[in-house]
């Protein structure tokens, strides 16, 4: 399994399943982030969190550690 906490910046990724519960689950999934779609993981601040993704057609900042519930393929 992995997820996008470990994916390196310039890769394209597809999600293969969200995991986490609640509200945290559901504001990923409000920010377009759903099972099947692509994500281009575009680059990481200096320390390593955020990381920035472009989604469905717009950039989008992440946590490391809600980017660690994204499972990708």
């Amino acid at each position: 399994m992995r997820t996008l906490k470990q994916i390196p910046c310039g890769k394209t990724v597809r999600v293969a399943k969200l995991h986490g519960e609640g509200p945290v689950k559901r504001r990923i999934m409000d920010m377009g982030i759903t099972k099947g779609v692509e994500v281009l993981v575009r680059k990481a601040a200096p320390l390593g969190d955020p990381v920035e993704v472009m989604v469905r057609g717009y950039e989008l900042s992440l946590r490391r550690a809600d980017a660690e519930m994204i499972e990708v393929e």
